[in-house]
C-alpha cells in the first residue's frame, strides 16, 4: 500500500510540468487525484495516463483566478472521491516578457502574476480548508519559487507573487493547524519543465546551472517527490515551512560560480 492509500487529492495546474509529475506521484502513492487545469486536452490526458497505470483520476477544467471555478473543483473532488485530503496549489503564471526589472514590467503583467500565483493559491486554500475539516484534517502544499527567497534582476512580479505565497502558507498553517490541516510550500530552483525548455534562453539556463551545486538541473519529478512526502503522514509534524528543492542554488556565496571547476 502507498503512503496515501484511501486519500483524495487535487492538483491545480496538473496538466503539465510539475503539476503532471505531482499528480502521477500522488496517484502512485494510492491517492485518487483530481487534475485541475485550464488546458482541458492535456489535463484529460494526464488523468487518462494515471488511470492506465491503475490509479484513480478525473479531470476538471478550472481557472484558478475565478473563485466559482475553484470552489466547484473542490466540490467535484468531494463528489468523485468522497472528500479532499490533499491539495497541491501548483497553477502558476510566469510572464517573462513584460516582467523584468521594476521599471520595465507592465501593470498587466504584475496583476496577472498576482491573480494566478497569489489569488489562485488563496482561493485553493479558502475552499480546500472546509473540505479538509470535514475529513478531520489534510495537507496543503503550495508551489513557491526560489525567486521569492532572494532578489534578482528580472521577473519582479513573479518573485513578488511567490513571496505572497510564502506568507499565505504561514497564515494558513497558523490558522488551521489545530484542526489537523498542515500547510507547507515547496520552493523549486531551476526545473526543466517543457515550459522552461521552450521559454528560457540557453544562456540563462547555463547561468543558473553554474550556481547549482548538484551535477544536474532539477526535473519535475524532484518536486513531485517532495509534494508526495509533505502530503503523507510521514510529514505529520511538518507545517508552516517553505522548503527549497533547488539543488543548493540558494545555499552558497555569490562568488561560488567564479571558483575553480569542481571546487
Amino acid at each position: 500500500m502507498g503512503s496515501l492509500e484511501g486519500r483524495a487529492a487535487m492538483v491545480t495546474g496538473g496538466a503539465a510540468g510539475i503539476g503532471r509529475a505531482s499528480a502521477r506521484a500522488l496517484a502512485r502513492e494510492g491517492a485518487a487525484v483530481l487534475v485541475a487545469d485550464i488546458a482541458a486536452e492535456r489535463g484529460e490526458a494526464v488523468a487518462a495516463e494515471i488511470r492506465a497505470a491503475g490509479g484513480r483520476a478525473e479531470f476538471r477544467a478550472c481557472d484558478v483566478t475565478r473563485a466559482e471555478e475553484v470552489e466547484a473543483a473542490v466540490a467535484a473532488c468531494e463528489a468523485a472521491f468522497g472528500g479532499l485530503d490533499v491539495l497541491h496549489n501548483n497553477a502558476a503564471y510566469l510572464l517573462g516578457e513584460g516582467d523584468g526589472g521594476i521599471t520595465e514590467l507592465t501593470l498587466e503583467g504584475w496583476e496577472r502574476a498576482f491573480a494566478v500565483n497569489a489569488r489562485g493559491v488563496m482561493l485553493g486554500c479558502k475552499y480546500a480548508v472546509p473540505a479538509m475539516r470535514r475529513r478531520g484534517g489534510g495537507s496543503i502544499v503550495n508551489t513557491s519559487s526560489g525567486s521569492a527567497l532572494a532578489g534578482d534582476i528580472t521577473l519582479t512580479a513573479y518573485g513578488a507573487s511567490k513571496g505572497a505565497v510564502n506568507t499565505l502558507t504561514l497564515y494558513v498553517a497558523a490558522q488551521h493547524g489545530k484542526q489537523g490541516i498542515r500547510c507547507n510550500a515547496v520552493a523549486p530552483g531551476l526545473i526543466k519543465t517543457e515550459g522552461v525548455r521552450q521559454g528560457m534562453s540557453p544562456e540563462r539556463i547555463q547561468r543558473i546551472e553554474a550556481h547549482t551545486l548538484t551535477p544536474r538541473s532539477g526535473e519535475p519529478e524532484d518536486i513531485a517527490e517532495m509534494v508526495a512526502f509533505l502530503a503523507s503522514d510521514a510529514a505529520a509534524f511538518v507545517t508552516g515551512q517553505v522548503i527549497s528543492v533547488d539543488g543548493g542554488i540558494g545555499s552558497h556565496m555569490p562568488t561560488y560560480a567564479d571558483g575553480p571547476a569542481g571546487a
